[in-house]
């Protein structure tokens, strides 16, 4: 690895960064009542210049921003998707962001790229084709960044690997960091019969450089049971708290996110959201 970034997260509450609440999260800035930081997905960045580049410009001069690609498609069998990697180096050139992050998944085929991200088996295999291509990524960028535990619907039939395990073994190995997203945690639990404590628990907490908290949705899946789906469209669940109070309890402050990227809230919606988060990650009791 190369050196550090030279920006940092705070381990304080930011948001997802939409285009709707450009103008507000400036006018926060000018009265000092901004969020302690924002993530965005780069590959919306990815054109040359235009309007969302001026608005990246000013909100990159008032607030550290994160960088979290659904487009590498790391795990999958052909390796990482060099276009986007050398698309993503030039953008990261570009703002110095202060955190990067991608998926345990993989979106492309030899032909396609899809809309999801999919899940990859927890096999030996799987661990070192992950592996090499997180240091390939590493490597070009000049960094380390962080991987994000997947929502998961279905489980492979066979795996080497728990998934705590794999994730452990994965940093290990590589180097990256979590993105802790608990959310996830949950909608894998339910989906597939987990206990979301004992996963956290499991859990080492100073691998994890960064958290995220949403909601989800909970459906019939036609099939005469139900179903937990990561939209990321509604509040923080009641329960995603709970979590994440119990994490921080044991890990101490890092920097959460609440993302909320489908039925968009208004500004102020999303930052009293973002005023719970802050709230026990300041809280003295916390960590006391």
């Amino acid at each position: 690895m190369t050196a550090p970034p030279l920006k940092s997260l705070p381990p304080r509450a930011g948001i997802g960064l939409k285009p709707q609440h450009y103008a507000d999260v400036l006018a926060a800035a000018e009265r000092g009542t901004a969020p302690a930081w924002a993530e965005v997905h780069p590959q919306n960045y990815f054109g040359a210049g235009g309007p969302p580049h001026r608005w990246l410009t000013a909100i990159d001069q008032c607030l550290p921003l994160s960088f979290h690609s659904v487009g590498l498609s790391i795990g999958s069998a052909a390796g990482v998707d060099l276009d986007e990697l050398e698309a993503l180096a030039a953008l990261c050139d570009r703002y110095q962001p202060a955190m990067i992050s991608d998926h345990l998944s993989w979106s492309n085929g030899p032909n396609d790229k899809f809309p999801d991200l999919l899940p990859i088996p927890y096999t030996h295999a799987a661990l070192d084709h992950f592996v090499a291509e997180v240091e390939k990524v590493q490597n070009r960028l000049g960094r380390t960044i962080l991987i994000e535990n997947p929502s998961r619907y279905l489980a492979y039939a066979q795996s080497d690997w728990d998934e705590v395990d794999f994730l452990h073994a994965l940093c290990r190995r590589s180097g990256c960091g979590l993105l802790l997203d608990i959310n996830n945690v949950e909608v894998s639990a339910f989906n597939l019969g987990l206990d979301p404590i004992a996963w956290l628990d499991a859990f080492d907490p100073g691998l994890v450089g960064e958290i995220h908290v949403a909601g989800h949705a909970v459906k019939d899946d036609d099939m005469g049971g139900m179903i937990a789906i990561d939209d990321h469209g509604s509040p923080v669940r009641s329960s995603c708290w709970d979590l994440l109070t119990r994490l921080l309890a044991r890990g101490g402050p890092k920097p959460v996110l609440v993302e909320w990227d489908t039925d968009v809230p208004d500004y102020a919606t999303l930052m009293a959201e973002a005023m719970t988060a802050d709230a026990l990650l300041l809280s003295e009791v916390t960590f006391a």
